[in-house]
């Protein structure tokens, strides 16, 4: 069962993820470090997401989050039943960026993990997220659903799919590693969102938007029976709002 731009003042979010399920939860070093970040040419905002944890800024729906170790700017969130979201609290995202690295495993059905944003409430969102276990998926219909968009409640996956086949998911490219920290940013538009995914210049997938709502929280989203790491958030934003604190 499958279940991730943001707007921060003036700033574009990166981030980074890792799923490793339990062999993430138990050796987080398998993806190795995550890759270090220069300055970005646009304004943005460095979001500490260990930080943030110790905090108490880190609000965790379903799921439980931990520093991860030796990582700088990471966190790990753990695996459950359902989608989990760690909605990060004092940001407010209208038209903008999230950019990602993401670790995954090629684990069939046990990798899913990105980012939401535009929450309503808990279970009210706008999504996109990716599968690494389709990366490379010698089967066709598998392999063109690596990278996906969603708005739920209404238009889950499911929906979506039988809906409008191959609309809102798409695949990505052949040199993008399932198992190695993968870049992944997110741009979201008053009507568009465009997603990229591994170094390439081209969107992985641009869709129209389904969400109603035009601002809200961004979090760290993993699908049913996925964990993952998370490190180096960033927010790019194209709204005057305040940057998150």
């Amino acid at each position: 069962m499958d279940r991730l731009s943001l707007i921060l003042g003036n700033t574009l979010v990166s981030l980074t993820l890792c799923s490793a399920g339990t062999a993430c939860a138990q050796k987080p070093a398998a993806c190795g470090p995550p890759p270090v970040r220069g300055a970005e040419t646009a304004p943005s905002v460095a979001i500490d997401l260990p930080q943030r944890l110790a905090g108490g800024t880190l609000r965790v729906v379903a799921r439980a989050a931990t520093a991860l170790e030796g990582r700088a700017n990471g966190v790990y969130v753990n695996a459950a039943d359902g989608p989990g979201v760690v909605w990060i609290t004092g940001t407010d995202l209208g038209e903008g960026t999230i950019a990602v690295d993401v670790c995954g495993r090629d684990v069939f059905q046990q990798s899913f993990l990105g980012v939401a944003f535009h929450r309503h409430d808990d279970t009210t969102y706008e999504a996109v997220y990716l599968r690494p276990f389709n990366f490379r998926a010698e089967d066709p219909a598998r392999h063109q659903h690596a990278v996906q968009y969603i708005a739920v409640p209404e238009h889950d996956w499911p929906q979506l799919r039988q809906a409008f086949p191959e609309e809102f998911e798409n695949p990505v490219g052949g040199a993008v590693d399932p198992t190695a920290w993968t870049p992944l940013r997110v741009e979201i538009g008053a009507d568009r969102v465009q997603v990229f995914v591994g170094s390439g210049a081209s969107a992985a997938l641009e869709v129209r938007r389904l969400g109603k709502a035009r601002t809200g929280l961004i979090g760290l989203w993993v699908g049913n029976g996925s964990d993952g790491g998370f490190a180096n958030l960033r927010v790019v934003s194209r709204d005057a709002r305040p940057a998150p604190k």
